[in-house]
């Protein structure tokens, strides 16, 4: 059935072996991002052509606060070719038998596609809205651009010559100073990174995750896809991210920095070091994630793009919604940016 029964142990076990091996496949279209996303329930749909999967498409659902109506998500997918119109009908054909099921209000997915007038424009006439440049961030679930840096084939020296001249001084800064990075996948690691990341929520403003969601993420998938990375000084613990390699692309998921001899570069040098944890295992990508705010001035934008200096931002499609119940999907696009707003006001009266 093109439903998965992920109770049929042969069923998800083909599922699995066509998305963890499809190029460029999402992280979060495996089956295990469920365990991270525990709070919402998980389903899948498929299509298969001569005994064999095709096209693929693994569907979060949650009920949305206020509406108390199911909102359907493919989390960067499908996994299948997005310009094939045809082929993405029929999963979402078979994402139609969830939404029933579900009575769910909108089917929402957000492939890592470049934005493209055309591809916008193939799917507009198939009936689908393209949330895109067009709305407003908070209107969004993911952002629109991310800083993708480009490593296939390439040798530690040529990544480096194409750093920012600010990049690769700071690099330089950090390994002078004898700043320590080191790796693994345990539950200690976790902890040291959980605490350097409280401190950056309250100094930055930013929500706080609770400690539970990073265990689930660590549970999810072992150390050939997940390491927690440690970049220290003197056993001053400064800095920690946690990195992703899935799919020929390593993804920096979420960083933490501490307050303490912020002057000796510690990010720098761990974001290198996973750098080349991505040329080892024959990446295409690295990506450093979101960019809200494309002005040089940020301090975000500057950290990152100073890695992708050739490359520039990428930007991507957007999301793409299919409207089952017009009345509540209103009443979501106007709920969505409201909830975000609050929720930014909360956090900067809690850190005042």
């Amino acid at each position: 059935m093109p439903v998965l029964d992920k109770n049929n142990e042969i069923q998800v076990k083909r599922y699995n072996e066509f998305v963890r091996n499809y190029p460029g496949a999402s992280i979060m279209q495996d089956l295990n991002w469920g365990i991270v996303k525990s709070g919402w329930k998980q389903e899948a749909v498929y299509i298969e052509e001569k005994g064999k999967i095709i096209a693929a498409m693994t569907i979060l659902l949650e009920k949305v606060p206020f509406i108390k109506s199911y909102l359907m998500y493919a989390t960067r997918g499908p996994v299948c070719d997005l310009a094939n119109i045809e082929l993405v009908n029929k999963l979402v054909k078979e994402a139609d038998i969830i939404a029933k099921k579900y009575n769910a209000f909108l089917f929402k997915f957000d492939p890592e596609v470049v934005v493209s007038e055309e591809i916008e424009s193939i799917y507009k006439n198939n009936g689908y809205k393209v949330l895109g440049k067009n709305v407003d961030k908070d209107d969004l679930i993911q952002p629109l651009h991310n800083a993708v840096l480009n490593i296939k084939d390439k040798s530690e020296d040529e990544l480096l010559k194409g750093f920012g001249e600010k990049t690769r001084y700071n690099i330089k800064v950090a390994q002078k100073k004898e700043i320590k990075v080191s790796y693994s996948h345990n539950e200690e690691y976790l902890k040291i990174f959980y605490e350097i990341y409280k401190i950056t929520t309250v100094r930055d403003k930013i929500g706080c995750r609770a400690y539970s969601y990073f265990e689930n993420l660590l549970n999810a998938f072992d150390e050939k896809t997940l390491r927690i990375y440690i970049a220290e000084h003197e056993n001053d613990k400064l800095s920690a991210a946690i990195a992703l390699n899935y799919g020929g692309k390593l993804f920096y998921v979420y960083g933490a920095s501490s307050n303490e001899k912020r002057n000796l570069m510690p990010n720098y040098l761990m974001q290198w070091e996973m750098i080349k944890w991505g040329i080892e295992t024959k990446c295409t990508n690295y990506d450093f994630g979101g960019v809200l705010v494309l002005d040089k001035d940020d301090g975000l934008y500057k950290f990152k793009i100073g890695f992708c200096k050739q490359e520039g931002i990428t930007e991507y499609i957007g999301e793409i919604d299919k409207v089952y119940n017009k009345a509540v999907y209103f009443a979501y696009a106007k709920l969505l940016p409201f909830i975000k707003k609050i929720k930014r006001k909360i956090r900067k009266m809690k850190a005042n």
